[in-house]
Parts: structure tokens; C-alpha cells; sequence
């Protein structure tokens, strides 16, 4: 059987107790897998990307809508004791819990990993923290831009006489979600060996300092940080952006195969011939002299006329687009990302499904991200049995704090 015939998977249980970005979108990678992700949302105003905006539709966050799909929603008061009882009960019942508080205050709630695991061998804990559970930065709070900073991105970033900028989206975030995910992928192949689950532990720090790469190996070979380059290449050119009559596009000029097939489709020949950028060391050698010949050629074609020509001849380039072009380019549509969902409040929300593909079929249909505490009596009545009866028992010791939408869910 093809695995698209079947989520991959389908049937596991995730806890997700996060926030904002980076654990809602490891969350979300997972649901786009086939897990039950149950959300577990303090019972007055949720994850508080839910009030993140302008724009909302319908009342809704567009930006939570777009890391929170193929999950449901429990409020639960966490600082009840009944609230509390109720997350202990969950826990037994699933194979992985995801949160991004800072490390300690699960513990101080008393649902910590040691707590948990006592009822349940088997439970993989993932904590995303900005600094990681241990080291001296252990307790500080990290959010996106924070630790685009501490991690050395934004000193990278940016034009050399400007100032250090961060990336355009909450790449941060995102990055420490695919980690995220990928560790829990991971921990489930160690438990399917040995039968018990175990801690992961996810710092924004961590996975931000990974994407140095090249940039740490230049700094451990020579003892110099890199400097800012703009969006030129330190070791190849020409590999950057240039401005055309019309718009912007990135050339990739990576070998010396393309450099000849490049000054060919700019029709300057001369330029193979000439000494200064006969290899690719001389060209990055000599980036700022090419460079200068090379803007005043691209300012005399329109972008799309250059992509074709130089396309045509084999060189690696493209359009810096727009994110509406990108939101409604075909080639999105074509392969099934760009999508619509219909939502209870919001109507039909637009996104851009998962990047993953399994036997070449495209991802199929998805929850949308969920109201409130819309699927409460669903996940106790589900996951642990509970009755009409038990559930409001729970509500008395205030479990459900004074949430509106919890009669709305019954049934």
C-alpha cells in the first residue's frame, strides 16, 4: 500500500500545549502527518497569537490561522487543580507532549516530564525553549527577533553600511518547529526499539546557531567573524542580486561551466577573456569590479526577459518575487500547496499546504485551526471516556475556567 493511501501518522497522540510560532508550527507538521493533535488552550483567550493582528476574518487571527491547522482545541485552566487533573489524565493517554514555556514552570505546575512519565513509560516531552534547559541563559525569554540576534543572523544580515537586520519572516520560529518535529519523528523510532519515550529538549538558540554553517566554519579557520555582505556570496560571484528595468532577480553563477555559458547569454565575450575573472577564486576575489559592469547590463532588460534568456542558456536564476506573486504563482497551484479551507468564523481561508509529498500526490484536505476550546467535551469524551456528568464535575473544580464555548461543544 502507498503511504498516501494512509497518514503516516495516523493514530498517534499529541499534546500541544504551545504558543505563538515555534511550537504551534511543530505541531502543525505533525498534524499535516496525520497525528491527533489536541491544542490546550487557557480558557479566557487562548494562544495569544490569537489576538496577533490586524488583519483578522471574521474575528479570527489570520496569523494564528496559519500555524495552527489540523489541531483541535481544549481549554483547560492549567492553574486549577482541576484543570490540572484533567491535563495528568490526557498525558496518560498520549504519546507525545509539545510546550514552549520557559524551562521550570512545568515543573512548578507539577506536570513536568519526571510527573508525567511516572503514569506513562511510553510519553515522549519535547520542550521548546529560547536558550535550552540548561547553560547560564537557561531562564531568559526568547522570542524570534531576540534570538535572531543572539544567534549571530542578524550581525550577517543585511546591507555591509547598514544596520544588522533580521530575516523577513520569524525564521527563528519556524526553524526551532522543524527541529522540533523532527526530534519527535525521531524519539518514536527510539521508542518503537525500546519500548519508552523520553525528554527531547529544542533551543531557539541551538537551532538558530546551526544555520551559521559556512559562516562558523569561516570564523573557526580564520578567527575573524564574516562581516555583513548585502545578498552577495563570500566565495562565489557573480552569485547575488541585480536590479533589472523592471524589477529584481538573482543570478547563481556557481562554476566556471556557468560563468562561460553567462557571458555568452549576456553577449560579453570579453569577459571570459579577461584575466581578472578567469576563475571562480578571482572572481569572488574581484566581486566589486564585476559588479560594477555587471548593473548597468541587467538595468537594460525587463525582469521576465531576463529569466528567460538566461534560463534558456542553463544558468540558475529566478525573479525575487512578491509574496502575493508567490501566494498565486501556478507552480504552487499546480503542486497542490496553495489551498482553501473552509472555517467556521472566518469562511474560506486561503493557505499553503505542507511542503511534504508522499508517492507524488499532493497533501490532502486539512482541518482548519481551530475556535476556542471548540473541541473540549470531544477530546474528554474521546480520549478518556468522560461523561456529560464527569465533565461537568471537572467544571465545577474549574477546570474550564469560565469558558463561554464549552456548552457549545457538547455532543
Amino acid at each position: 500500500m502507498p503511504w498516501s493511501d494512509a497518514a503516516p501518522l495516523d493514530g498517534l497522540r499529541i499534546l500541544d500545549l504551545c504558543r505563538v510560532v515555534s511550537g504551534p508550527f511543530a505541531t502543525m507538521q505533525l498534524g499535516d502527518l496525520g497525528a491527533d493533535v489536541v491544542k490546550v488552550e487557557e480558557p479566557r483567550l487562548g494562544d495569544e497569537a490569537r489576538t496577533y493582528g490586524p488583519p483578522f476574518v471574521g474575528g479570527e487571527s489570520a496569523y494564528f490561522l496559519s500555524v495552527n491547522r489540523n489541531k483541535l482545541s481544549c481549554a483547560l485552566d492549567l492553574k486549577s487543580e482541576g484543570g490540572r487533573d484533567v491535563l495528568r489524565r490526557l498525558a496518560t493517554h498520549a504519546d507525545v507532549i509539545i510546550e514552549n514555556f520557559r524551562p521550570g514552570t512545568m515543573e512548578r505546575l507539577g506536570l513536568g516530564f519526571d510527573e508525567l512519565r511516572r503514569e506513562n513509560v511510553r510519553l515522549i516531552y519535547c520542550g521548546i525553549s529560547g536558550f535550552g534547559r540548561t547553560g547560564s541563559g537557561a531562564g531568559r525569554p526568547g522570542y524570534d527577533l531576540i534570538l535572531q540576534g543572539e544567534a549571530g543572523i542578524m550581525d550577517i544580515t543585511g546591507d555591509p553600511d547598514g544596520p544588522p537586520t533580521k530575516v523577513g519572516t520569524s525564521i527563528a520560529d519556524l526553524v526551532t518547529g522543524l527541529y522540533a518535529a523532527q526530534a519527535v519523528l525521531a524519539a518514536l523510532a527510539q521508542r518503537d526499539r525500546t519500548g519508552e519515550g523520553g525528554r527531547v529538549d529544542v533551543s531557539m538558540l541551538d537551532a538558530m546557531a546551526s544555520l551559521l554553517t559556512f559562516n562558523a566554519g569561516m570564523y573557526f579557520a580564520t578567527g575573524m567573524s564574516p562581516p555583513r555582505r548585502g545578498n552577495a556570496h563570500p566565495t562565489i560571484s557573480p552569485y547575488e542580486t541585480f536590479q533589472a528595468a523592471d524589477g529584481w532577480i538573482n543570478i547563481g553563477v556557481a562554476n566556471d561551466k556557468f560563468w562561460a555559458s553567462f557571458c555568452g547569454a549576456i553577449a560579453r565575450p570579453d569577459l571570459l577573456e579577461d584575466g581578472r575573472f578567469a576563475s571562480a577564486s578571482q572572481r569572488a576575489a574581484r566581486r566589486a569590479d564585476l559588479h560594477a559592469i555587471l548593473v548597468p547590463i541587467f538595468l537594460d532588460k525587463d525582469r521576465d526577459s531576463w529569466i528567460t534568456l538566461l534560463g534558456d542558456a542553463g544558468i540558475p536564476c529566478g525573479a525575487i518575487r512578491t509574496v502575493g506573486e508567490v501566494c498565486e504563482a501556478p507552480q504552487l497551484a499546480e503542486r497542490g500547496v496553495s489551498r482553501t479551507v473552509a472555517h467556521p468564523a472566518a469562511g474560506d481561508v486561503r493557505y499553503l499546504a505542507s511542503a511534504i509529498r508522499f508517492d507524488d500526490h499532493a497533501p490532502p484536505n486539512v482541518r482548519p485551526a481551530p475556535l476556542l476550546g471548540e473541541h473540549t467535551r470531544d477530546v474528554l469524551g474521546r480520549w478518556l471516556g468522560l461523561a456529560d456528568g464527569e465533565i461537568e464535575e471537572f467544571a465545577e473544580r474549574g477546570a474550564f475556567g469560565a469558558h463561554p464555548k464549552l456548552e457549545a461543544t457538547r455532543g
